[in-house]
């Protein structure tokens, strides 16, 4: 049987993030494949790696609700998981290797920094150094209308 073509998409609680989400199903749904949704806490270096961050669980549990609803709406499942890590990126990058994903896609803010476009820290690691395609959605500069 072949590999299923498999879509990883960090979330946030940002609207590029759901948009993400959206594209990643309209695309596994061509293929057959499916969506492994995950959420980064990233914990502080005077933490352990293993702290308990419950308020941030929460948060990401909250995030994992909306995008199960969403992946819903748009006909595909997702699988989600939640991650603790010093960096987002790397997490991102080291999830999308120990799976073996077919593609990253991932939502991204409009950032401006001293008058100049920014992808932002994350995504430039994942850019950088994932080790399959990486999609980016970058956030609308104007709001569209709610479907």
């Amino acid at each position: 049987m072949p590999r299923q073509y498999t879509v990883l998409v960090p979330i946030t609680n940002t609207p590029a993030s759901l948009e993400a989400l959206t594209a990643a199903c309209t695309l596994v749904r061509q293929h057959k494949g499916r969506v492994l949704v995950v959420h980064v806490i990233e914990v502080l270096r005077s933490l352990p790696l293993n702290a308990g961050m419950e308020p941030e669980a929460r948060r990401g549990e909250q995030l994992f609700r909306r995008a199960e609803e969403l992946a819903s709406h748009a006909g595909c499942h997702v699988e989600a998981q939640l991650l603790q890590a010093r960096e987002a990126g790397q997490a991102i990058v080291d999830e999308a290797r120990d799976r073996g994903v077919d593609a990253i896609i991932m939502g991204i803010g409009y950032n401006r920094i001293i008058g100049a476009f920014q992808v932002g820290r994350t995504a430039d690691f994942v850019l950088k150094n994932a080790p399959c395609e990486v999609w980016v959605v970058r956030q609308s500069l104007t709001p569209r209308a709610s479907h």
